[in-house]
């Protein structure tokens, strides 16, 4: 059984380090960037969308949890034009499983229950175990981004 609760106070700084360094991590691996300039924007981004940490007005950080276990984390916006769901994480150990499907699904749920009636997201292109679950819960790919090093 999944379930999404709120992040407490306490848990913040620990599921703040861990998702800066998963999306240095992606703007090295999927997108190019140097260390350096991955760091940056990170260090921009999550000033902009979470200028107050957990307080942030807008925003949802839930822990994912199976049976009393955490198992991942949702990062979500709230926007007058939609919600933005800005990151997933399911631990390494628990992919496979269908957690991250049933997390979508209870997210989903989520969002109705606040009157939100669309969700939007970027995804890494190369990250295709996410793109086809995302596509298979009726998501569409609205644009691709393209990029050719010279």
């Amino acid at each position: 059984m999944i379930a999404l609760r709120p992040l407490r106070e306490e848990e913040y700084a620990a599921w703040d380090a861990a998702h800066r360094a998963e999306y240095a991590r992606g703007l090295v691996e999927d997108v190019g960037m140097t260390r350096a300039d991955a760091e940056a924007k990170v260090e921009r981004d999550v000033a902009a969308v979470l200028p107050d940490g957990l307080a942030t007005p807008g925003t949802r950080i839930w822990m994912i949890e199976e049976d009393g276990r955490t198992v991942g984390t949702v990062f979500v916006g709230l926007r007058e034009a939609g919600a933005w769901l800005y990151d997933v994480t399911i631990d390494e150990a628990e992919r496979g499983r269908g957690v991250g499907r049933a997390a979508l699904t209870s997210l989903e749920d989520e969002l109705r229950a606040l009157g939100h009636t669309t969700v939007g997201l970027n995804v890494w292109g190369a990250n295709e175990v996410a793109r086809g679950l995302y596509r298979s819960l009726g998501w569409i790919e609205e644009s691709v981004h393209m990029r050719r090093q010279l």
